[in-house]
């Protein structure tokens, strides 16, 4: 290899000691060394981020490394390249100068290059008789060399880590709808145990999961959830389990059997004081259940509700309300406003009103919290479904027929 001094950089481009310890690493590369450049280049592209380097830094090496004519480098050779700041944007796709001199900064940093400069600072090579070059000046690429090793390592340390965070995410997800599912079961089918607990235990623990998390975040909250389901799979191992549900299933299927399912009266229901009722007849009416749409006319207004619903689709108001409860909990909406919710709107529209909020989730900050203000809006006979649900039709381009 060329070289074998230490020179310190051109003009105010200050010197560690870090870049000298890494000028004297590339002077003394075990000899007959050889590595592919494209393959270096790889495996520091794969662990750009361990390097703290950026996609335009990748960019610039690539154009760096196409200056160098052979795919192998090796000890023996000149491992310095010398070109123009122009020629680099060019074959770096037009990079700007400035983001170029950064971007070789970041390299430098990393210790994937050294700079090699000459008295004045520019980048030139001197020649031989023959044309052989005997000396160059400009970036020494001989660290991807040095670090070949090194670079495969860290590389395959970083695939690894993404694999183990790919399933340390999917095992959180599995875990939290094992959760949703088997306290909505637990709920509907009238099971010992404190399930609003358990339930606010598991709220809190999605609140602990951070916007970006790391691979150990997911570890910790998928031990803590993992646990958490554990326990409840232990409440519900019971042998008297079946017996206890028995009545309320049947109180289940009488509920929905009494609900109007199929009508197609009143697409917009009013409230009482929109009937004409005087105030006094308001307050008497205030837990009057507003009445349930037609099932059909709900799934195409909020569509989204059905990605919830047993394998993937709603085919009856059973169902929708059972992907109601789990939205419900995903949203993280409490226990106990769902449940006032279902007292005052009737359990149907309840979950009609979830259907319609997870369509809104975008522009709804407290879901919780805006399902109380329509319940206590429904008490006041404040609170129709029909313009809801009709906005909701108009938005996904389906055409709505006034009703008279």
């Amino acid at each position: 290899m060329e070289g074998g001094q230490v020179t310190t950089p051109f003009g105010r481009r200050p010197v560690t000691l870090e870049l000298v310890k890494r000028q004297i690493a590339a002077t003394t590369i075990k000899e007959g060394a050889s590595a592919d450049k494209w393959k270096v280049f790889r495996d520091a592209s794969e662990a750009r981020e361990v390097l703290g380097l950026h996609d335009r830094s990748l960019a610039v090496l690539d154009a760096l490394l196409s200056f160098y004519p052979e795919n192998e480098l090796r000890q023996d050779a000149q491992l310095i390249v010398f070109p123009s700041n122009i020629q680099l944007s060019i074959r770096a796709h037009g990079i700007a100068g400035a983001t170029l001199r950064r971007h070789l900064a970041l390299l430098v940093e990393a210790g994937l290059i050294i700079r090699r400069d000459s008295a004045n600072g520019k980048r030139y090579a001197r020649k031989d008789d023959a044309g052989t070059i005997e000396h160059a000046f400009g970036f020494d690429i001989s660290p991807l060399l040095t670090r070949a090793g090194e670079l495969a390592c860290l590389a395959q340390q970083v695939a690894a880590d993404r694999i183990a965070f790919r399933r340390a995410k999917e095992n959180l997800t599995i875990c939290r709808r094992d959760i949703r599912k088997l306290i909505t079961a637990a709920v509907d089918e009238g099971a010992d145990g404190d399930w609003t607990e358990l339930e606010e235990q598991y709220l809190a623990l999605v609140g602990t999961i951070p916007r970006n998390p790391e691979l150990d975040d997911l570890r910790r909250v998928g031990t803590e959830m993992e646990s958490l389901r554990s326990n409840i799979l232990k409440r519900l191992d019971s042998d008297d389990f079946s017996s206890k549900t028995t009545g309320n299933d049947a109180q289940f299927e009488r509920h929905i059997q009494n609900s109007n399912t199929n009508s197609t009266n009143e697409l917009e229901p009013g409230s009482e004081k929109e009937q004409g009722a005087k105030p006094s007849e308001n307050k008497q009416a205030q837990h009057v259940p507003i009445k349930a749409f037609p099932i059909g006319l709900v799934l195409r207004a909020c569509p989204e509700i059905s990605n919830y619903g047993p394998e993937g689709q709603i085919g009856n108001w059973r169902e929708l309300m059972t992907a109601a409860v789990v939205v419900r909990s995903m949203l993280g909406v409490s226990p106990s406003a769902y449940q006032e919710a279902c007292e005052v709107m009737g359990p149907e529209n309840a979950a009609v009103t979830i259907a319609c909020i997870l369509e809104r989730g975008g522009h709804i900050n407290s879901p919780g919290g805006y399902l109380r203000d329509l319940t206590n809006r429904a008490k006041r006979g404040e609170f129709s479904l029909g313009p809801v649900l009709m906005a909701l039709l108009r938005a996904a381009g389906h055409s709505v027929k006034a009703t008279g």
